[in-house]
């Protein structure tokens, strides 16, 4: 290399032109000549260079950068190369050039540090914010618990942790557990003891989590440790997964040991994430509590599905005034009697009102006809108590419906109809002639009195009485959607069901209304059909009784 001949005179005037300034500037500044030795450094330089003493080689005291960008400058020209920016131990730097009418240089130097972590820091949080966000919509996509566990192990084993194990609280004496690493996310449920894992089974309580520095990784029991989990574990994070009043769990996460172990920050972000996905299991929990208790209710207030009782096929069919409700205001309920020589008690009802708030009230009727079906033999003393039930109650509504007491003797079949406001029964004869049935009476549930006027009547085999609710007669349809189905069309079609089994006839009438309706709004369609089966003899089996058809 050259020998240092000592600083030019152009850079001696320099220097003694500026005097003690020059070594108390605000930033550090080195001269280098261009052969790229030093040939003064100020006492701010001194602090970052502390070898950059005069006649010192910059590629000695400074980083590689600096030297060859000092380089460049001496062979371009400062004007070309503009400023240039590096690392230096714990510091950012930048150096901006300026040239000397000697060929010296002298880089001005500015600390970038602070600047730079702030990007980083502004990158980092923006970065967080959107996995949030990003998190937030998947784990409110799907009200299922079991697809929200997976979700929330996935989101940490992807972006938080190397692998992690979510652990919902227990159910009897065991733990769900759903499990993640390397995309794949698998659902065990084990009897566990959360004191093993130190934190654990206070997050499991919602309590704050401990310090992952207070966490022995080589003490995790063998379930805490997803299978697949590449390499020991060298830190591990527990934390609770807050719900809405009670815990939703808690979560573990797990980095492998040639990772960087979590620092501070990470665990607090880890507990902003918790808090998400611990509100996301908190309500598909709650969900899935409220979709079984309201499934269970539900069973109750739906229809029943019908069959044949001692002899006599019941079929039934129920339509609620909205395709996105199952249940609504109209009802039928059929009660077999203890024996083949017992009366069998059908009913069909209108309750005023649409959706559940008139499902419940048909509930309520149904139950309450069930308690009475000791008193069935007197279908007026039935509808009277029944009417006295429904005005102490609190509800306002009224109701319509119609009895039908059906016993089987020998190829006849007897029916006794009582209509409490409820359009008459039609009767389907053989011969395709189609009669009402000789009944009326007052609604149930607005008077103090009722008044009601019983029939008799009498069906061979394969004739039908049908019952049915005024959604079927009242359903709007036809060219304009403005013509009302009507009880001559419903004979119509009852006309041509006759010899039909009960079924066929519902499935029937069923299928006109629907075509005629179309589209147009309606009411709750409830149809109930009573057909005597063409059968010779009723025989025991197994306690239940059948019947032998003829032809």
């Amino acid at each position: 290399m050259t020998t240092f001949e000592g600083p030019s005179r152009s850079a001696q005037g320099l220097m003694s032109s500026v005097g003690a300034s020059w070594m108390r500037a605000p930033y550090p500044a080195l001269v280098v000549d261009a052969a790229g030795a030093v040939v003064e450094a100020n006492t701010r330089a001194a602090v970052l260079f502390p070898r950059a003493t005069r006649g010192a080689w910059l590629e000695d005291v400074a980083p590689r950068w600096l030297t060859e960008a000092h380089r460049r400058a001496v062979a371009d020209g400062t004007d070309s190369l503009g400023h240039v920016g590096g690392e230096h131990g714990e510091w950012s730097l930048e150096a901006y050039p300026t040239t000397g009418s000697d060929g010296h240089v002298v880089w001005w130097l500015v600390d970038d540090t602070d600047r730079l972590l702030a990007e980083r820091a502004l990158r980092s949080e923006q970065e967080r914010t959107a996995f949030l966000a990003d998190a937030s919509s998947r784990l409110l996509a799907s009200l299922n618990t079991e697809r929200c566990m997976e979700v929330t192990v996935e989101l940490a084993a992807e972006y938080l942790a190397d692998a992690a194990v979510l652990v919902a609280p227990a159910t009897g004496k065991r733990h769900p557990l759903a499990t993640g690493t390397g995309g794949r996310v698998t659902h065990h449920s084990l009897r566990i003891d959360p004191a093993m894992v130190p934190g654990l089974a206070e997050a499991l309580q919602g309590f704050p989590p401990v310090p992952s520095r207070w966490i022995d990784p080589a003490a995790l029991p063998g379930w805490a440790v997803p299978e697949g989990f590449a390499g020991p574990v060298g830190s591990v994070v527990v934390t609770p997964l807050p719900g809405h009043g009670v815990s939703a769990g808690a979560l573990i996460l797990l980095r492998r040991s040639d990772q960087a172990v979590f620092d501070a920050s990470e665990e607090v972000f880890a507990r902003v994430f918790a808090a998400r996905a611990g509100a996301a299991l908190s309500a598909a929990r709650l969900y899935g509590e409220q979709t079984g208790i309201t499934a269970t209710l539900m069973a109750e207030l739906l229809p029943p599905a019908l069959r044949q009782v001692h002899g006599v096929e019941f079929a039934g069919g129920y339509r609620a005034s909205k395709d996105s409700e199952r249940v609504g205001g109209d009802f039928y309920d059929v009660h077999p009697g203890a024996g083949t020589d017992q009366e069998t008690l059908a009913v069909l009802g209108d309750v005023c009102g649409k959706g559940l708030e008139a499902a419940v009230l048909t509930g309520k009727i149904r139950n309450t006809l069930h308690a009475l079906l000791p008193l069935a033999g007197d279908h007026g003393h039935l509808l009277r108590l029944l009417n006295g039930a429904l005005l102490t109650s609190r509800h306002t509504r009224f109701a319509t419906l119609v009895l039908a007491s059906v016993r089987r003797r020998g190829s006849a079949t007897h029916l006794r109809l009582t209509s409490a406001g409820h359009p008459a029964p039609l009767i389907v004869r053989n011969d395709g002639t189609v009669e009402l049935a000789d009944t009326s009476g007052t609604l149930i549930g607005a008077l103090p009195e009722v008044r009601s006027s019983t029939t008799h009547l009498t069906l061979r085999p394969g004739e039908t009485c049908l019952l049915y609710t005024d959604g079927v007669t009242e359903a709007h349809g036809g060219p304009l959607g403005d013509t009302m189905f009507g009880e001559s069309r419903l004979r119509a079609a009852l006309a041509e069901c006759a010899g039909m089994p009960a079924e066929a006839v519902v499935e029937r009438v069923q299928m006109l209304v629907s075509q005629w309706l179309d589209d147009n709004r309606h009411d709750d369609i409830a149809v109930m059909a009573i057909t005597a089966a063409r059968t010779a003899h009723l025989t025991a089996v197994d306690g239940h009784t059948a019947g032998r058809y003829t032809a």
